[in-house]
């Protein structure tokens, strides 16, 4: 009889990802050179809506921790409306429902992606947003499982993973044993808004994509 389990409840560490999935990390440093190759130039618009974003969160952070839901509604969504992900070809889609299935324990992994960006059949960013209390490194081993049930494994699929305040990029790589990689963290604490990176990445996402 098959079995089934939340992604968010039982696959909470890379141990067992490894376990269930044979999850690798990566030790080829060519694997994930996408997130280092962003040579476009950021517009004056584009670094004035970045600045605004980064003084609304911390505006809003100044009377404590920040829910999930106004992170994505004043750092995540306006982010990814500059990155041009709400704009053909791609698809946006929220609470999007997915499913990893393990075929010799008759077990299936289940669980939402808080948002999924599309270019027809590849997927370009697979997003878990967390309460600014959430570490990074807590998120990680779920956004993995959730990429794990990309349906094309032949395709790399990137991911990004952000508490509000805090952004890493993921890759994942299916093939005969899927392997991951992690970029630098990105934060919103420096001086220097680092919101420009992260939009920088994300356009570069954007065209791996459209050229695949």
């Amino acid at each position: 009889m098959t079995q089934t389990f939340p992604i968010d409840r039982t696959l909470k560490t890379f141990s067992q990802l490894q376990t269930e999935f044979n999850l690798q990390r990566s030790t080829d440093e060519q694997f994930f050179t996408e997130w280092l190759n962003t040579d476009s130039q950021l517009t004056e618009k584009e670094q004035l809506a970045l600045d605004a974003i980064q003084q609304k969160y911390f505006y809003q952070l100044s009377d404590g921790q920040l829910g999930e839901e106004t992170i994505k509604l004043i750092v995540l969504s306006p982010l990814l409306d500059l990155a041009g992900f709400f704009d053909p070809p791609f698809r946006f889609k929220t609470e999007t429902t997915v499913q990893i299935t393990v075929e010799s324990d008759d077990v299936i992994y289940r669980g939402r992606i808080d948002a999924l960006v599309l270019l027809q059949t590849l997927w370009v960013v697979v997003i878990e947003s967390k309460e600014t209390s959430f570490s990074l490194e807590l998120a990680l081993p779920q956004t993995l499982a959730y990429m794990l049930a990309n349906p094309y494994p032949e395709r790399p699929v990137f991911g990004m993973v952000t508490n509000g305040g805090n952004f890493i990029f993921v890759k994942l790589q299916t093939q005969e044993i899927p392997y991951y990689e992690l970029s630098n963290v990105f934060s919103l604490l420096p001086r220097r808004n680092q919101l420009y990176d992260v939009l920088q990445i994300l356009n570069r996402l954007g065209r791996f994509s459209s050229e695949s």
